[in-house]
Formats: structure tokens, sequence, C-alpha cells
């Protein structure tokens, strides 16, 4: 048997898992639900709710996890001796306003928005949940599977540590996921083995001084200059500090300092991310950050204070699990429906999971072919093509069929 027809059953005429017209219309509804309703990381309580009550629909057992939010769901049997796949999704939304107009879904919550295409996620997982079981009750399905709905991948250093604790990797010997990508159109993946997104850290830095007359700098510490050459001199300095390839950076997002004109501060602040391309990178990241700060900010004759919290490693797939996907969405919708993709810059607490089992995350196109608008992710104005769901939810369910019959 080919590889490209191994999802299908002998002699069927429509591939095992394949979506039916209700459940791509429920799917899509209940995107929009979710949309309309989003919830930031550790508040998921609706969301987990709804998602609980459609899963003990289908008959199934899902458990909320320790955390009050996001769950679980076993479907088929598990003996406590073979692997069980895992699907995952994130739930959470971003606290920034939805200013898409024109759509009946928009955000209903001031100031809280699905700007990066969680409830997609976490639509093609329930819809991937519900065909699986199905299947299961129809004989069909080939080995255990697990989903899992995790709460607060945007709240650094991410939800996924607080669900591993939880127990949702017991037994699991593969994961997979995806992430929406609007630069992809819908009906294909992007995917790479190994990095495919980076280590992403947060960094606060607070510069203190005497303060002073802006007539009399040299008799105090220019605090305005000091935190202007922290800004710009230790990005510069860490360029010369670590190999090139390892892609570290520093991109500052808040520099605050004084309230007046001619008066020099006692007090500055600086916030950002660092952000880096591979795993030795990020491990030498804090060291290398604190030595640049403390060197600028003693130059200038400010005393520093370093917070530097770690977040997330980089996304690495594994090369067979990053296979088992191509030839997965290759089965259902053909080779051309598999680009590669670059590494991102940025950050995914899908991370964490690798640490642990082998799994790898696609991107899943959701730009409607031809659109030529730029809809990015952790915009207020971010939007998908909702046939993005039907593609994901059979990505999943022929992974799953795929291995089980390889394993």
């Amino acid at each position: 048997m080919s590889r490209e027809s191994e999802a299908e059953q002998p002699g069927e005429a429509v591939p095992a898992g394949t979506l039916s017209e209700s459940l791509r219309a429920e799917l899509v509804q209940f995107r929009r639900d979710l949309h309309m309703h989003p919830e930031l990381g550790n508040q998921e309580f609706r969301t987990t709710a709804v998602l609980k009550a459609r899963l003990e629909q289908a008959g199934l057992e899902p458990r909320v996890l320790a955390t009050g939010t996001g769950l679980m769901c076993d479907i088929g049997s598990w003996d406590g001796v073979r692997p069980v796949f895992a699907i995952r999704a994130d739930i959470d939304a971003l606290p920034i306003p939805d200013t898409k107009a024109g759509v009946p879904y928009r955000s209903t919550v001031p100031d809280r928005a699905h700007a990066c295409g969680h409830d997609v996620h976490t639509a093609t997982v329930l819809g991937a949940g519900l065909v699986l079981a199905e299947l299961d009750r129809q004989g069909l399905l080939p080995q255990p599977v697990r989903l899992i709905f995790q709460p607060a991948e945007e709240v650094l250093p991410g939800g996924a540590s607080d669900a591993i604790e939880s127990g949702v990797l017991d037994g699991v010997g593969k994961i997979i996921a995806v992430h929406c990508d609007p630069k992809v159109d819908a009906g294909v993946i992007g995917l790479r083995q190994g990095p495919i997104t980076s280590a992403c850290d947060r960094l606060e830095i607070t510069l203190d001084g005497p303060g002073g007359h802006t007539a009399r700098p040299h008799l105090t510490t220019d605090l305005v200059t000091a935190v202007a050459k922290v800004a710009t001199e230790v990005p510069a300095l860490l360029a010369r500090r670590v190999d090139a390839r390892s892609g570290l950076a520093v991109t500052w997002g808040r520099i605050e300092a004084g309230h007046a004109c001619n008066v020099i501060p006692q007090h500055a602040e600086l916030s950002g991310t660092v952000r880096c391309l591979d795993l030795p990178g990020w491990r030498a990241a804090p060291d290398l950050v604190h030595a640049a700060i403390d060197e600028i900010a003693t130059l200038h004759r400010a005393k520093s204070q370093i917070n530097y919290i770690r977040g997330v490693p980089p996304v690495v797939n594994d090369p067979v699990v990053t296979e088992l996907l191509r030839d997965a969405q290759t089965a259902r919708r053909g080779p051309y429906a598999v680009e590669d993709t670059e590494q991102s810059l940025g950050g995914e607490d899908f991370s964490w999971y690798l640490e642990h089992v082998p799994g790898a995350m696609a991107r899943l196109g959701v730009r409607t072919p031809g659109d030529t608008a730029r809809h990015d992710l952790h915009r207020g104005d971010f939007d998908v093509d909702e046939r993005a769901i039907e593609v994901g939810v059979e990505l999943f369910t022929a992974a799953v069929l795929l291995d089980g019959r390889r394993s």
C-alpha cells in the first residue's frame, strides 16, 4: 500500500475520518462561539465548560486539569502498555481589543480577542476527537488517543508545564499540534523538521540614580541617557558575544523615564523580550544578558536591577513525527497541500511537551486563497478562512490512523 493511500480503508469510497456536513457546520459555529467569548490564560472557565459538555455529549469522559481550566480526554481503551497518541490545543485568548468589523462573531468581551487562532486550534482538536470517538465505536480506531485542551499558552512560561504536572503526558508516546499561519493558504500546511519556533523569555529592567537638574547632568546620573544606552547598546553588545547562528535578539516593548523636561529622573524602566533560535544560545542567554546590562549601566553610573523571566525553549519538531504529518496531509489532500516553512521567532509552549516525548507542530494555513490583505497574528483584526478547521481535523485524524497502522 502506498503511503499516500494508507489513511483510507480498503474499498472505501470516503476515507475514514472524513467530516460530515453537519459536523463541519457545527465546528464552525463552535469556533465562532469561542471567538465571541474569549478568556485569558487560567481564566478559561466558560471555554472549559463548553468543551466538557460537548465531549460528554459524545459519550466521552473528559477530566478538568488540576489548574481548574483546560482538560484532557481519552478516546479508546489504554491498556497501560501501548503508547497513547496525543493531540493538543491551546484555549486562551489575548488581552487586546477585537477590531474586526462586519462579522457576526466579533468578540463580546472588551479588550479580549482570539487574535492568535486558539479558537481554531480548539475547534480542530474537538472535531478530531468527535470523529475519532465515532471510529472507536465502529471498532476502527487503531490506537488510544488523548485530547489535550491546554490553558494559558500566552502566559510565560506557558500553561504546558502545569498541564504536564496534571498528568497529560502519562503514557503518551507521540504528540502533535497545529498553529494558525496567516501567510499560508487554507487547505495547505507548513512543515519543518527541527526548530520551527524560537525560544522566548521576558526581560524587565529598572535603572536608578540620584536625579537632578537638566542644567547639571555632570553632577548626577543622567538616567535618561543611561536607559537610552541600555536600550541601544545591549542588543548590539550581545550580537558580539554569542554565535550569530543562535540568533539571540533583545527587542524592547516599553521604556519609561521622567515626568518633566527639566528634571533628570531618579528611576527608569525597560521591558522587552529575549528570543533565540537554538537551545545552546537560549541556555546561555540569562548570564550574557545580565552581564551586558550591568556593563552598560555601570558605565553610565546607573544602578540596575534585572528581572529575567524564563519563558519557553524552541519547538523542535521530531523528524519521524513531522513526516507522519506530511504523509497524513498528502494522503488526504495531495502533495501540493504541504509546503516547507521557515523557523519563526515567535515562542510557543508546545516546546515543553517535546522535552518529554517526540512530537511535531504544523502550521495550519488560514489565509483565503487570493486574499492580499495582511491579518497577522496578535492583531485586533486577525481572522481566518474557516475552511481551515476541516483541514486541521482531517490532518489529525489521518495522522492517528496512519500511525496506528504503522505501529
